[in-house]
């Protein structure tokens, strides 16, 4: 199933996200408040049950998104940590 960034649904969870995040990229000691993606922690295309779970998701900058594009997995764990240590539970 291929993505539709018009979906009513995404656009909200977006939101969402970018409003939990205070409009701010989360990487570590980044301060980049423009050019932001939502990204989804649990990949989008496996998890079709989390893809609006605004737990599932993270405000990353363009640059950082880039970054760890094809290796997301790797940094689950530590996306999930930077939201618990910022917010409590998710």
């Amino acid at each position: 199933m291929n993505r539709n960034f018009d979906d009513p649904n995404y656009k909200a969870w977006r939101k969402k996200v970018f409003a939990r995040d205070k409009f701010a990229c989360q990487w570590p000691n980044c301060v980049f408040k423009s050019r932001l993606n939502a990204h989804h922690i649990q990949r989008w295309a496996d998890n079709p049950g989390l893809r609006f779970l605004v737990s599932n998701g993270i405000t990353l900058c363009q640059k950082h998104h880039k970054l760890i594009h094809n290796n997301e997995e790797a940094y689950a764990a530590l996306f999930l940590k930077i939201l618990y240590n910022k917010h409590g539970r998710l």
